[in-house]
């Protein structure tokens, strides 16, 4: 039942009229790609000035619309098809003059809210204890919710998506697998007119106003929903924004083999965010499929499995047919930067259209801190794809990414072209408790032991007085560096290391040593504000602008990595390792991009239990590394061997 929308306004603020005049970015060079499939042009009574769709349509007489979609799925197993429930906001001339406008779609498990659920335990000797409670997401309260007032008067069809098993919606959540992804293009499909929808009163509902013009956009779980609807290659879906997305749930709940959790969200696992997001009517359908996730995802090897392969979007790449923009930021440690590199990766071997943008935040999207050339570049993103403008956004840089310094840089690829693999040998300790070195050349010399520390001390603990020895950690350091270099890719560990005791985890971390003013990941509110639309009903269509917040510290972990020396071979398989016999452990750190600054040190820390991420086994686990023959290998942008000589 179509209802009128008594909030919002339709006019524009000076401010942003002016920012839609803003010039495009100079053009930069495009490989090849799939060749976007036919849009039609905008209908006669859209307007577009100067490559972009113009604010014509009053945002508050839109006309709203709920409807429930009948998937291709029944995750609760009832013998009924699960049902998606969508809520639309539309121009009224879709009711009045026939007119018809693509979608822009957000789909999310958090639009009814979040239980507080009890984590797995984590500290091992402690198995049979009670977890703690999960920290509450409220992920939908912080979501900026801007789509309706921008826009909807440019054109666009605002919805929102009830994912499987939450508000609305029937089935179970199931925490990303192919039911789920069945409920995601579910909503694709209605909007072209091949799936069933209803009305709230029962009587059938079909989107004749609709083009079958969709994109997606979202962060976190709101933006791993996007690139799930788009590696079904769902027709229709011509383009989605995903922030922070997942593009494989083991890279989120496991990493190297091993149990590694989202920071903050310690014991969480798929079957606890099943819990959490279970706001559906009748939510007690969905224990026994919530309890087979937990028999299935195994938390004692962290082996990739088949429940891990239902929840890999990134090998379904080459299915892709919606262009994708894809955002994270580099201080994320929630959804890895890992999840959206490889999926930059899958999506450019099949050659899907594609942007990427790096920026030094955390769990968090750029709208708020660079919201000139945020709104410029979606808006020209969806124009482009879903009105079919030719409006050259495609041939722009593909890349933006920010510095630590806050500046931004633009570039045709990533890691940026020029980027080279610099090997690093890991260097035996000086006399007197000094560290080992990192260095161009190899240096063999004795074997070097720590013993892992447990629970009883985070890797932050572990990582400071560089300069002196420690017995529960390894460091190795450059001297102070004459030039700038930096580090933007995938790094990667050699390590010639025997193990003996409980903890089967080798953990690193890269780690600028140098006192200075950085980015801590977080961002703080400035008191300037950005509208887009009148003051009404208390709901201004505005956002107050961010900027990164700083610290002085004397160092700043780049990023850091984690493996399972049992899966030494492969992640679906654990094979135990002979006590004090030593191996060859190979494994990546989490993507970054960061430039160390002239005079800091760059440090390599080795550990075993990291704190906040992996299992806790009991302390003592002993671990002999080789130096000389141990090495980090280092993504460096041009230059950057010569400044470590």
């Amino acid at each position: 039942m179509n209802q009128r929308l008594p909030r919002g306004g339709a006019g524009v603020s000076t401010l942003m009229a002016a920012l839609l005049a803003l010039t495009a970015l100079p053009a930069g060079a495009a490989g090849p790609t799939k060749s976007a499939s036919p849009v039609p042009a905008p209908a006669a009574t859209t307007s577009v000035q100067n490559g972009e769709t113009k604010p014509i349509y009053s945002r508050a007489d839109a006309v709203t619309q709920t409807v429930d979609i009948e998937t291709t799925a029944d995750s609760d197993r009832d013998g009924v098809r699960d049902r998606v429930r969508m809520r639309i906001m539309r121009p009224k001339e879709t009711d009045t003059a026939g007119l018809k406008v693509p979608t822009i779609l957000e789909a999310s498990p958090y639009w009814a809210g979040t239980h507080d659920v009890p984590m797995h335990p984590v500290d091992i000797d402690d198995a049979r204890k009670k977890g703690l409670a999960a920290p509450f997401r409220g992920l939908a309260e912080i979501f900026p919710g801007y789509y309706d007032n921008y826009f909807l008067p440019r054109g666009y069809a605002i919805a929102n998506l009830d994912s499987i098993g939450t508000g609305g919606s029937t089935g179970c959540p199931t925490s990303g697998d192919r039911d789920e992804q069945a409920g995601a293009k579910a909503a694709v499909d209605w909007l072209n007119g091949r799936a069933r929808g209803w009305a709230p009163d029962g009587s059938p509902a079909k989107a004749s106003w609709s083009t079958g013009n969709v994109g997606m956009i979202g962060q976190s779980y709101n933006g791993t929903l996007p690139n799930m609807a788009a590696a079904t290659g769902v027709e229709g879906l011509k383009a989605i924004v995903p922030i922070a997305g997942i593009s494989n749930w083991y890279d989120y709940y496991r990493a190297g083999g091993g149990v590694v959790a989202p920071f903050t969200f310690q014991g969480e696992d798929l079957d606890i965010l099943a819990k959490v997001v279970l706001t559906r009517k009748n939510p007690e359908v969905c224990a026994k499929v919530i309890e087979d996730i937990a028999a299935t995802q195994d938390r004692e090897t962290g082996d990739y499995g088949k429940v891990w392969a239902q929840r890999d979007y990134v090998g379904q790449a080459k299915k892709v047919r919606a262009a994708v923009m894809v955002v994270h930021g580099l201080n994320d440690w929630n959804v890895k930067v890992k999840n959206s590199v490889q999926w930059w990766n899958a999506l450019k071997q099949a050659g899907v259209p594609r942007k990427l943008w790096l920026h030094q935040a955390n769990h968090a999207t750029p709208f708020r801190w660079r919201v000139e050339e945020w709104l410029r570049q979606t808006h020209h993103w969806f124009d482009r794809y879903l009105y079919g403008i030719q409006n050259g956004i495609e041939r722009e840089p593909r890349v933006d990414v920010e510095h630590p310094d806050g500046t931004w840089e633009t570039a045709r690829d990533w890691p940026v072209p020029g980027t080279r693999t610099v090997p690093l040998s890991l260097n035996p300790a000086g006399p007197d408790g000094q560290p080992g070195t990192l260095g161009l050349w190899p240096r063999p010399g004795r074997t070097q032991s720590f013993l892992d520390a447990g629970k009883t001390r985070t890797a932050e603990q572990l990582l400071v007085n560089e300069n002196q020895a420690d017995p529960n950690r390894l460091a190795y350091l450059t001297g102070p560096l004459p030039k700038p270099v930096r580090v933007n890719g995938i790094p990667s560990l050699s390590v010639q290391a025997a193990l003996d005791g409980r903890s089967p985890y080798l953990t690193a971390l890269l780690v600028d040593y140098g006192t200075d003013t950085r980015p801590t990941g977080a961002r703080v509110n400035t008191a300037e504000q950005v509208c887009f639309g009148e003051s009404v009903e208390g709901d201004p269509g505005c956002t107050i602008r961010q900027t990164l917040k700083t610290e002085t510290a004397p160092y700043k972990v780049i990023t850091r990595g984690w493996l399972d020396v049992r899966n030494r071979h492969s992640f679906s398989r654990s094979e135990p390792i002979k006590p004090g016999k030593t191996y060859t452990f190979r494994w990546d750190l989490e993507p970054t991009d960061y430039v160390v600054k002239p005079g800091h040190r760059l440090g390599v820390i080795l550990l075993s239990t990291d704190y906040d991420y992996t299992l806790r086994y009991p302390a003592g686990t002993e671990v002999d590394v080789r130096p000389g023959v141990s090495k980090i290998l280092l993504p460096l942008a041009r230059g950057g061997r010569e400044s470590l000589q």
